[in-house]
């Protein structure tokens, strides 16, 4: 990847200004209200996984942000700016909302060289994206002939023209193979490596954990969580089922060890962020007898249902 050379944007502080601030940015077609009072803030060098079922207001507020639907109220700006004010903004910012914005009869190369020059980048930019995204030997091919997984690529490939600061991206790993999956995991964490930032769009938690330092889920256009992907994993997996004919005596050594418990339905405990090695060693230095000690295997796919589901009740 070629070597960027970002302008500066730190504070007094210097500390770097967020690459994209939302505040309370709503959205209303008629009655409906697609996006509803979001707040947010993405850091440089940081990838955030921006989740929620289909329908949530993803796609929505993403067109805001890249200038291609105006608030109801609210602001979305990006460098701290609306997206009409930003200098060279097809330059400092790529994104890529369909798989399918291209002329079916152009192939893939010259699809590039046509963004290219309306922007006046050399053709030689074009031949290193496609190395980049492993396009290059399909690139003569008409590009109504390309699967799904090549088109997300081709679609990648015009959003890195300008070498961009800020990567936005649409269900992007909608159509790769497990191979492509991998391989776009991969480079992200590359691009973002150099202080750039990355807001990929999903709704299949599942599918970005292992590539995301942060998730912002939203359903029904509403904020519901906005945490690092550290917290949120700690959540779904340190939890531990317990059963104890002492249960006040183990919640009591628990507590004592900053472990909080729950009660369950079917008359155990969880106890919340830590393992079972931990709770058993913890149970046996108070000397309380177990009957029942089980790591809860929740998976993030379930703490997403979970949270989006509660928003519903």
């Amino acid at each position: 990847m070629s070597k960027l050379k970002l302008k500066s944007r730190a504070g007094k502080d210097g500390r770097m200004a967020p690459a994209v601030v939302t505040e309370s940015l709503t959205k209303r077609f008629g009655a409906l209200v697609a996006v509803d009072d979001l707040s947010f803030a993405l850091e440089p060098g940081t990838i955030t996984g921006f989740l929620g079922p289909n329908g949530a207001g993803k796609t929505t507020t993403l067109r805001m942000l890249l200038g291609l639907a105006a608030p109801t109220s609210g602001r979305a700006l990006v460098f701290g700016e609306p997206y009409a004010h930003v200098g060279d903004a097809a330059l400092r910012i790529g994104a890529v909302l369909e798989a399918t914005d291209f002329h079916p009869g152009r192939s893939g190369r010259d699809h590039l060289r046509m963004l290219s020059d309306s922007v006046e980048l050399p053709r030689s930019r074009v031949e290193e994206v496609l190395r980049m995204v492993e396009l290059t030997d399909a690139a003569g091919r008409r590009a109504k002939g390309y699967s799904l997984g090549m088109r997300q690529r081709l679609g990648l490939a015009a959003a890195l023209l300008g070498d961009p600061e800020l990567l936005i991206l649409d269900e992007p790993a909608n159509g790769l193979d497990p191979e492509g999956v991998r391989w776009l995991r991969d480079f992200l964490r590359e691009f973002a490596a150099g202080q750039r930032t990355v807001l990929v769009s999903s709704h299949v938690l599942a599918e970005v954990a292992q590539t995301v330092d942060q998730v912002l889920i939203i359903n029904r256009g509403r904020l519901v969580v906005e945490s690092s992907l550290e917290q949120l994993t700690a959540r779904v997996g340190g939890s531990v089922r317990i059963r104890s004919p002492e249960p006040d005596k183990l919640i009591a050594a628990l507590k004592r060890a900053g472990i909080e418990t729950t009660p369950s339905n079917d008359n155990t405990l969880l106890a919340h962020g830590t393992t079972s090695e931990h709770v058993g060693d913890l149970a046996f230095a108070a000397q309380v007898p177990l009957h029942e000690l089980i790591a809860d295997s929740s998976s993030l796919e379930d703490v997403f249902l979970e949270l989006t589901s509660e928003q519903q009740a």
